[in-house]
């Protein structure tokens, strides 16, 4: 799957997946907004083999075909407890 990753202006370490430049019509308004202007970062062929710095491939593909787009989140910090 190809897809295409754009960086938050707002949120550090923030990245959000879609599957077509340009193309947010899949992203909740609300969190468009909290992003802020989103720079485009890069084009990616995702497969199964591909190995990225804080997601699984084969993952981002998932939340990508089922919801429209992948948000990747800043890791947590050292301490921290998860907000799952």
């Amino acid at each position: 799957m190809d897809c295409v990753i754009y960086k938050s202006s707002r949120k550090a370490d923030t990245y959000l997946f879609v599957q077509h430049e340009d193309d947010f019509s899949s992203v909740p308004e609300a969190l468009l907004q909290a992003l802020g202007k989103l720079e485009l970062v890069m084009h990616l062929e995702l497969t199964p083999q591909r190995t990225l710095a804080q997601a699984d491939a084969t993952q981002v593909s998932e939340q990508i075909r089922a919801r429209g787009f992948y948000l990747q989140l800043p890791p947590a910090e050292p301490g921290q407890m998860p907000t799952h």
